[in-house]
Order: structure tokens, then sequence, then C-alpha cells
């Protein structure tokens, strides 16, 4: 069974309640690799997630701790030095920023054939990882500019959760 790893947009959108159709999105997509179990993430997508939903989306921090409680079981690889060494070089080979290429060498390392994020372009191969972006509306063709991926919102205290 083929793997996917899920970047941390598609993570963000399952939150974002500003962008209807991402959000739903987003949910079906989270549900179809949990039942799958095929969803592979890292802790650089927890990292980011985190900081995302808190900063961005102004949910509060113990409400960003349940939402990653809340996630559904999947495999998530550690980072460790050995991947921050390789991440340079694929950043540079790949003229990619060095947060993707993390991204990329972390779904190389769980043995993904894809990648599903808003920051690359859809259908480029990096290291035999295949981008896809399952969120990409009908209209988008051309991938968003790094850093603006994500929605902002009003702060909320209402309790957010995830399928």
């Amino acid at each position: 069974m083929a793997k996917i790893f899920l970047d941390t947009n598609i993570l963000v959108y399952t939150v974002d309640e500003h962008d209807q159709v991402r959000n739903k999105r987003a949910r079906e997509l989270l549900e179809m690799v949990h039942h799958s179990g095929q969803g592979v993430i890292s802790t650089q997508v927890l990292q980011e997630f985190y900081v995302a939903v808190t900063r961005k989306l102004h949910v509060a921090p113990l409400v960003a701790k349940q939402l990653i409680d809340a996630l559904p079981p999947m495999e998530v690889v550690a980072v460790d030095v050995s991947m921050v060494r390789e991440a340079i070089d694929t950043s540079i080979l790949s003229q990619i920023s060095f947060w993707d290429a993390l991204i990329v060498v972390a779904a190389r390392k769980a043995r993904c054939s894809e990648l599903w994020t808003e920051d690359l372009n859809p259908g480029q191969s990096i290291l035999s990882v295949t981008i896809r972006n399952p969120i990409a509306t009908k209209n988008e063709t051309q991938v968003k500019e790094p850093g603006t991926i994500y929605r902002i919102r009003p702060r909320s205290h209402k309790r957010i959760s995830l399928p």
C-alpha cells in the first residue's frame, strides 16, 4: 500500500473555517488517509501546525494541543541531523526552501510515494516523491507563493474538533 505524506497546510485547513471548501476537502482527505492507514507526517509538521493555528488562526494554545492529540493515528517521522543535512542539499539542488526540502526528505525516509501540499508544484517529483495538491480548486493551476497559504480570521475561543 502506497503511503502519503501530509504537509502542514492540509492539517491547518481542517481547522481553518474561513475557507469552507478547503476545510471540507481537507477533512475528507484526513478521514481517507485515516481509514486507509496511508497517512504519514513528521515532527516538523506537528510543530508547524501548532505555530500556524495559534499564531495565524488564533487558536488557544491548549486547544491547539488538543487538536494535535485528536489527529488520527499516523506514522510520524522524527526529524534528525542526517535529515537536516540532506534537506540542505535537496533545497540547493531542487531550488526549493529548506523547510519544503525537509518535508520532502521526511516523505522519502518514510517511503511515501506522494506528498500532499500546496507549497510545491503539483506533478513535480523530488527524491522520487511525487507532489500532489489535492486541495486545489479546478481554477488553481499554479503553486502559491510560500508563506501565503494560511487564511487569517478573527480570534475565536470556541472549541474546534477534527473528524
